[in-house]
């Protein structure tokens, strides 16, 4: 392969600065497992990541075929990236640079979910495995080498910075924040830094909004009483898990009924920030009057701030990122090594087997002491032997040169000659 690989990889993605969120949330794949389970079956190694503002699907496989593949599910707005493009992309996806947030720390955890599904789902080979976990270290190495991630840098505390732009501040406010999970946790973290009047928290299980509510000084409130609390509420921000609305259009505009004094005009305003994957809200909800909508589209404008704030700090990571393509290629190039240096081991192991059970028999009646200490012995010779072919086959695939490696093992196996080609 021209680009130094021996094995082909391919990534399909859609992301924020390709795509709305309306884009995203469509492109999705609701049951990840039976997407994996369905691709596996064609790929040796799978991985599905989405979080609120991508979706890739990374295989061990040809792009053309992925592109096909994609396009079976009724998919046909992404981007396919390829050999040393795929490479680049995994290391700019795991060191920040590619995120809404410029340097957030969240796609790291969530590339570790990933590859955690994946093996769960049958679907991990040795080189996604080699993919991810190369792309995760360095992008913990150039977050202590640069400034990329300093201070507070996610989805979470740019939907808190929205709502202070919008309000002019968050002095005295009441805050509802709908979610325990990650992003809900980013959430509370960014508010405790402000001077509220309270912060409301609440999840369908009841426990765990007690126990965040318990770590923010805040108070978890039931689900049940979701409208009566947005009814309390200046800003509410949701970021739930759940496949469906949360926050619907009647449920909703009933509550704004209650925001309405007498004399007043119209309710009192609420601003709710969405910045869930997929949607918590009805888009339909910004027709009730009073209500101010608004999501992960919306925080564009700070994720332009943000990049324009890093941009030095990104231009160092993609010089990082071409100076550790190399070592890349090497890791996937000696796995890929595998199946030869496995055939050369098989090959050895019968023979040992063979005349192991010769010596023993010439032995007579060996005790279970002698046999093992035969077998070990056996053992030990045959993998001291291999061990400089071994390595010999393992460079041979670091420098993309798998046909002497296949020579190796023809010349050792077969008794056949290695014919080195010349280079003039």
């Amino acid at each position: 392969m021209s680009d130094g690989l021996l094995v082909p990889i391919a990534i399909a993605g859609l992301d924020h600065q390709t795509a709305s969120q309306k884009e995203l949330e469509a492109f999705r794949f609701s049951d990840e497992e039976d997407f994996i389970r369905q691709a596996r079956s064609r790929y040796k190694g799978v991985l599905l990541l989405q979080t609120c503002n991508r979706v890739e699907v990374l295989v061990q496989g040809d792009p053309d075929d992925l592109a096909r593949f994609m396009q079976s599910t009724g998919r046909n707005q992404f981007t396919i990236h390829h050999g040393l493009g795929a490479i680049r992309h995994l290391l700019g996806l795991a060191a920040g640079i590619n995120s809404m947030i410029v340097g957030e720390d969240q796609i790291l955890g969530q590339m570790r979910q990933a590859l955690l599904s994946s093996t769960a789902y049958g679907a991990n080979s040795q080189i996604i495995d080699i993919c991810i976990n190369t792309a995760i270290h360095f992008g913990v190495t150039v977050r202590q080498k640069t400034k990329i991630n300093r201070g507070s840098v996610s989805i979470g505390s740019a939907a808190v910075r929205l709502a202070e732009d919008l309000l002019g501040t968050l002095k005295k406010r009441h805050i509802l924040v709908i979610g325990t999970g990650e992003m809900g946790r980013l959430v509370t973290k960014a508010l405790q830094e402000k001077d509220l009047t309270a912060i409301y928290v609440t999840n369908r299980t009841y426990e765990r909004a007690v126990e965040l509510a318990e770590e923010i000084g805040g108070k978890a409130i039931t689900f049940k009483d979701l409208f009566p609390s947005i009814l309390l509420s200046d800003v509410v921000i949701s970021c739930t898990a759940a496949p469906h609305p949360v926050i619907r259009h009647e449920e909703l505009k009933k509550a704004m009924q209650g925001r309405t004094w007498p004399l007043d005009t119209g309710p009192k305003p609420l601003v709710i920030i969405d910045i869930a994957q997929p949607r918590d809200t009805e888009d339909s909800i910004r027709e009730i009057p009073g209500i101010h909508l608004y999501t992960i589209d919306d925080l564009r404008s700070i994720s332009e701030e943000n990049m324009a704030a890093r941009q030095n700090e990104a231009d160092t990571i993609r010089s990082l990122i071409e100076e550790e393509i190399g070592t890349f290629i090497q890791r996937i190039n000696r796995a890929a090594a595998n199946d030869t240096i496995a055939a050369l081991h098989t090959w050895a192991e019968a023979i040992r087997i063979r005349e192991r059970d010769k010596a023993i028999n010439r032995l007579g009646t060996a005790d279970q002491k002698t046999i093992q200490i035969v077998d070990d012995l056996t053992r030990v010779l045959t993998g001291k032997i291999l061990a400089d072919a071994t390595m010999a086959i393992r460079v041979s695939a670091e420098q993309c040169d798998l046909d002497t490696a296949g020579m190796i093992v023809d010349a050792i196996t077969k008794g056949e000659k290695i014919c080195f080609q010349r280079h003039d």
